[in-house]
Order: structure tokens, then sequence, then C-alpha cells
């Protein structure tokens, strides 16, 4: 793959060096530091002149410090007379942040974050994003520029074919009617049926009740989202499944945030296993909780980027065919 060069920023590492062995490339060099009050400054430490340049840089740990370092990494190639920049971001910064809330006094002043990392990275120099299960697809459409928004749903269905020996009587279950298109996608690709629970908040991060829809009895249940944060809600939607009647009670999730108390609580929640992808670095909170395993992405996001540099369609190979 000649006319190319991929960078690491300082939020997953250890994906970037997966995806770097996968495509057969090192890493190129990159030092990043901070100043004394706290400014973020990054040198690329080789030529990208007329280079395919790929910054892998994921919207976790310290999400405003990689946003920042991110954006004049981009800049960095930009200015240096790179071909192309694409960003690779496995977790979207700011996803969540899509649209005003429905409710409240002041609903009019609230903030689109998710637009406004657009806004930046498309002012840094990106050329192209690529990303994992957005949470909310219309974030595509806050860019001028090419978003290829990629699916684990294939490495997600190869889990469960692989670890589950009773997949076959299984039930896809989302956690919130949100997801309803995301669990019925792969219900109907394992052949199998869905359920939703719909939940009601009293405020972001804490559920108040949840409706079940659907027959879990006798059956092992799957709930499928694409993050959690906190983990009150799957923690809850667990609970709920178990009262009526699942047998075992699995949860799969692209983007494993887990914080505040995620982790005490999955350890005393009624999993067999919680299943993440490594969008988000895992090892530490796998140390503490071992319920927690990982799904390998890296083959996914080394084949967009091979395909990406030649030419290739992206999103509909992952989006239809499964590994």
């Amino acid at each position: 793959m000649p006319n190319i060069v991929l960078f690491s920023g300082s939020s997953h590492h250890d994906l970037s060096q997966r995806v770097a062995d996968r495509l057969g490339l090192e890493l190129g060099k990159v030092v990043t530091k901070k100043f004394s009050n706290q400014e973020t400054s990054v040198e690329i430490g080789e030529s990208v002149r007329g280079e395919d340049v790929y910054i892998i840089q994921s919207g976790c740990g310290e999400i405003n410090d990689n946003l920042m370092e991110l954006l004049i990494m981009i800049n960095a190639c930009k200015i240096a007379s790179s071909s192309r920049v694409t960003a690779v971001i496995p977790c979207f910064p700011y996803a969540r942040q899509d649209k005003k809330d429905k409710v409240g006094k002041n609903y009019s002043r609230a903030p689109i974050s998710a637009k406004l990392v657009a806004n930046m990275l498309s002012v840094a120099g990106a050329d192209h994003i690529i990303t994992m299960d957005l949470h909310a697809s219309q974030i595509q459409g806050f860019f001028d520029i090419p978003v290829d928004n990629l699916y684990a749903e294939p490495a997600v269905l190869q889990w469960i074919k692989e670890n589950i020996l009773e997949w076959r009587n299984c039930i896809i279950v989302s956690p919130d009617a949100g997801g309803a298109k995301r669990v019925t996608s792969i219900a109907d690709r394992l052949n199998v049926e869905f359920a939703l629970i719909h939940k009601e908040r009293k405020k972001a991060n804490e559920v108040d009740r949840m409706v079940l829809v659907g027959d879990v009895k006798d059956r092992v249940a799957i709930l499928v989202d694409d993050m959690a944060d906190t983990c009150g809600t799957i923690c809850h939607a667990a609970d709920k499944l178990i009262s009526a009647g699942a047998t075992k009670v699995y949860a799969i999730l692209t983007h494993g945030i887990f914080s505040g108390p995620a982790i005490s609580r999955i350890n005393n929640a009624a999993f067999e296993a919680v299943v993440v992808t490594n969008t988000i670095p895992q090892e530490e909170k796998m140390k503490h909780c071992p319920k927690i395993q990982f799904i390998d992405i890296s083959m996914i996001l080394a084949e967009a980027i091979r395909r990406t540099h030649n030419g290739e369609s992206v999103s509909y190979l992952f989006s239809h065919v499964p590994l």
C-alpha cells in the first residue's frame, strides 16, 4: 500500500497498533505532549507531503484533550501538504448530543454539540471521516465531507454464533425504543424473535420505570445497544428480563464507556457476560469485572482503511456482508 501513512493518537494506541499490524504498516512517528499550562503540542515526525494520511483517535478517556489532539494532528498533516487526511474515530465524541432535548424550560438554548464537533473536524482540515455505530445516523448529515459509518453487527453475529450455544432459542432485546431498528436487523439475520423495553427517564443517566414488550420466557435474552455509560439502563433491563422468565441474559454493546458506578453495577447484575468491542480500551475494566469480554474490531477498521485508500466501497460492505 504505497503513499499511505497511519498515525495513532494517544487515546487508544493498542487498537491503532492492531490496525497497523493487519495492514502490514508501521505507525507513523508522532510526539504528543503538554505544556505546563496544559496546551497540547503535536510534532509529526515524518514527511506526509502527497501522502494519504489516516489518524486513529477514539472519543474516550480524557475526551476533550483527545479531541483537541486529533484536531491539531489533522491540521498539522493538512498544512504539511498531505494529499488527503482521514480521521478514523471508532467512538465518535459528543455523539449523544445530536439534538435538542425534548423537554425543559431551556429547550431553545440547548446545544447540538455533535454538530459543533463535525464543524471543528472539517475546519481542522479533515477530508473524510471513518467511525463506527454512530449513536444517531443523522450525525452523518452534520458533515459536508464523506462519512463512513461502519457497523459492528457482522462481528456481533459471529460472536453470538460462536459463544452462545442456545443462540437458536434466543431473543434479541433492545433496552430502549430507539434501538429497535438495530435489534430487528440482528434478529432477522439470526432468524429469531426480538423484544424491546420502553423506558422513561426522570433525568439523564437515571431511569424511572421500564415496560417489556415481547415474550422472553424460557429463552436466552441478548440485550443489544450501541453504548453503555453508567450501565443503569442495561442492569435494570437485565433484572426485568430475569423477572420475566429469561433463562440467561447477555449484553452486547459497541461502545463500553463504563463510567461512574458501571463496573460495580455489572458485577452485581444478572449477566452471563457483557460483551463490548474495543473501540474504547477495556483492559483495566476487565481486571475489575470478569463478566466483560471484548470483540476485536481492528479488522473492520483495517479493511475500511484499505478500501478507502484503494477507492473501493466501504459502508456497503460492512452493513451487508458478515465476517
